[in-house]
């Protein structure tokens, strides 16, 4: 049998339960190749003001959770603190990111956009969203739902609970 074919009899479930290392190779080149697409339309609107993908995953994360402390994206994207405070440095002084200290507790700093930062944010995600929404459509519905399977499976274990009670809290 050639590699990569099944018998008749071989259901596509036992397929999935035994990929050779040929197969689990060309997934993982995929998933290059799918996250360069994904990331391309953005990177161009973020190389044209001089930022980076940091920059574009702090504006993401404080769009999606307004008021959102500095520890708490620090927890999130797993990132130094000079890493992060350099990129908010810039996202503050350009008006995008306005930083206002805790009403709890006046040594954190809650991070919300500005209406120019929720624009930004705005034309970065639609780029995204349109290239998910073709490919969602393209692989049907049975496609999309095991595609987010996959992506939860390959969560840390440990945070698995965490992401998905947050993307949960994040619905509108």
């Amino acid at each position: 049998m050639a590699q990569g074919r099944h018998s008749a009899t071989t259901t596509r479930g036992e397929q999935l339960l035994f990929l050779t290392d040929e197969q689990l190779r060309q997934g993982i080149e995929l998933m290059f190749f799918a996250y360069r697409g994904f990331t391309a339309d953005p990177d161009r609107i973020l190389e044209e003001r001089g930022y980076g993908r940091a920059h574009h995953r702090a504006i993401h994360f404080i769009n999606r959770r307004p008021g959102l402390t500095v520890n708490e994206l620090l927890d999130i994207l797993r990132v130094t603190k000079q890493s992060l405070n350099r990129v908010l440095r810039q996202l503050v002084e350009d008006r995008l990111v306005a930083s206002r200290i805790g009403r709890e507790d006046r040594r954190q700093r809650n991070l919300f956009l500005t209406e120019a930062g929720r624009a930004l944010e705005q034309e970065l995600s639609a780029a995204q969203r349109r290239r998910m929404r073709v490919a969602f459509s393209n692989a049907g519905p049975e496609a999309v739902h095991g595609f987010r399977q996959v992506l939860e499976q390959m969560i840390d274990p440990e945070l698995r609970e965490q992401v998905l009670r947050s993307l949960e809290a994040a619905r509108p």
